[in-house]
């Protein structure tokens, strides 16, 4: 069986459950975005900080270039923090608090990314009593569907996110008349953990409509932002370790019409650090049931949720074995029934210790950790702390 290359003797002597974070190939992965994304004069790269906010790998993201793309005030503090410039910030979600607001106005960060009337007419009042104005742009909903998990899509009329494309000159005009914001663009994502580029076609094709509909009312957009959303492989981790950015820049350059001077904005979360993080896990029992094999591991949902929330699918070593492959159930410890990382997978013959890795596991998976049944929090190492 092919498996990643781990330090089986530096992990034998940690605490499991934890988070191990391959900085080698999120360098490699960071080049290759910047090298792609630089064939583009007009192309702006922010980080979706959602996808892991590990203060280690934030550091890496920022010193290679990327801006930050932020969705709640503490995302804005662990982007400032680590250096984040607050002109390269922006700040996205469909409900902002008073105080985070207050907190991307005092920093002066880039551009809030406005997602109805309410929240306009909120950022407007606070930045007048602070004396300031704030850059907007409006996330429209362009009812452009997306080949993903249907809790993964966010870009349909029926989901919660952005503004109604009926709703989008009306939004913009209000905008105009306001003292205390300023319109400088539209914002656009459709999903996320997205191959299929005939889905940014579609977001291509949309965009260009509705631009062609506010230039004929005489209204200018100096900013396109397009969101993320460009998925990984989690079958084959090392095959394709470094998603296919080229093919992601080239469909935007070659289906969105850009006028002269605008920028074009996206916002990389799973793309950029999915394929360098693993789950490291120790077996603790091997259970056998009526029909099933079952491997038992400390890991479960309370690390990583995925598997739980969106049945999905990561490829699982079993690092410590070369032996034959048996068939397993592979299960965490958490009193749910979906607590349970895969299903009828082939692992070398596991024993009691063996230590397990859970593939593909960079993005949303130690950000979503949680404390349930008063577990502790799981560690994240790098290559350099080890």
């Amino acid at each position: 069986m092919t498996k990643g290359i781990f330090n089986i003797e530096k992990f034998q002597g940690l605490s499991t459950p934890f988070y191990y974070y391959d900085t080698e190939l999120l360098r490699r992965t960071l080049t290759e975005i910047k090298t792609e994304a630089n064939k583009h004069s007009n192309y702006v790269v922010h980080y979706a900080i959602k996808a892991n906010a590990n203060t280690k790998l934030l550091k890496i993201i920022h010193e290679a270039g990327l801006g930050a793309d932020c969705v709640s005030g503490g995302e804005i503090n662990a982007a400032l923090e680590v250096g984040f410039p607050a002109s390269e910030i922006v700040y996205a979600g469909v409900g902002k608090s008073d105080w985070e607001i207050n907190l991307g106005l005092d920093n002066e960060i880039f551009c809030f990314n406005v997602e109805s009337i309410p929240e306009l007419e909120v950022i407007n009042e606070l930045a007048g009593t602070k004396g300031k104005v704030a850059n907007v742009a409006f996330r429209i909903n362009p009812d452009v569907g997306a080949h993903t998990h249907s809790n993964i899509t966010t870009g349909l009329a029926e989901n919660k996110f952005g503004i109604a494309m009926r709703d989008m000159e009306s939004i913009i005009n209000c905008a105009l008349h306001m003292k205390h914001v300023k319109f400088i663009g539209l914002h656009f994502h459709i999903g996320s953990q997205i191959l299929d580029m005939s889905d940014f076609v579609a977001l291509c094709r949309r965009i260009n409509d509705l631009q062609n509909q506010l230039e004929k009312h005489g209204i200018s957009v100096r900013h396109i932002n397009v969101g993320g959303g460009l998925g990984i492989d989690y079958e084959h981790p090392d095959k394709s370790a470094i998603p296919d950015f080229k093919a992601y820049f080239d469909t935007y350059a070659k289906y969105l019409k850009l006028r002269h001077g605008q920028q074009l904005h996206f916002e990389l979360g799973r793309a950029v650090v999915g394929q360098c993080g693993s789950l490291i896990t120790r077996t603790l029992y091997v259970k056998q049931g009526d029909t099933k094999q079952f491997a038992i591991v400390d890991a479960g949902m309370t690390e990583l949720i995925r598997p739980a929330l969106y049945q999905a699918v990561h490829k699982i070593e079993n690092i410590s074995s070369n032996r034959p492959t048996e068939i397993y159930d592979v299960v965490g410890p958490i009193c749910e029934t979906s607590d349970v990382f895969a299903k009828g997978i082939l692992l070398n013959k596991t024993y009691r210790g063996d230590l397990l890795a859970i593939r593909s596991a960079g993005a949303y998976g130690e950000i979503m950790a949680s404390q349930y049944n008063c577990r502790k929090l799981p560690k994240g190492y790098t290559t350099e702390d080890l």
